[in-house]
């Protein structure tokens, strides 16, 4: 292997670390956001002494921007009932 070659290959390898890198990190920031929005969600839903108009409009908008990062915008609603 040429000294061209050598450097080509230790190229390529540091971007394809750098880029998995990238990609696990994103994903922890993104479920790091999840765990967060999913306890604000809780907090709407349960918590709250007061409910309304205005805790259905956050949760709108907490569901629409779970579905921005996901792709998914149910993935923060319960799953407790099981068909089948």
């Amino acid at each position: 292997m040429t000294k061209a070659e050598n450097r080509a290959a230790a190229k390529a390898y540091y971007q394809e670390r750098m880029r998995k890198l990238n990609e696990q990190s994103r994903a922890a920031d993104i479920a790091a956001d999840l765990a967060e929005l999913d306890r604000l969600r809780c907090y709407l839903i349960r918590g709250r002494r007061a409910h309304g108009a205005d805790a259905e409009e956050l949760r709108i908008a907490i569901d629409d921007y779970v579905e921005q990062l996901t792709g998914d915008r149910t993935k923060l609603h319960t799953r407790n009932h099981k068909c089948g």
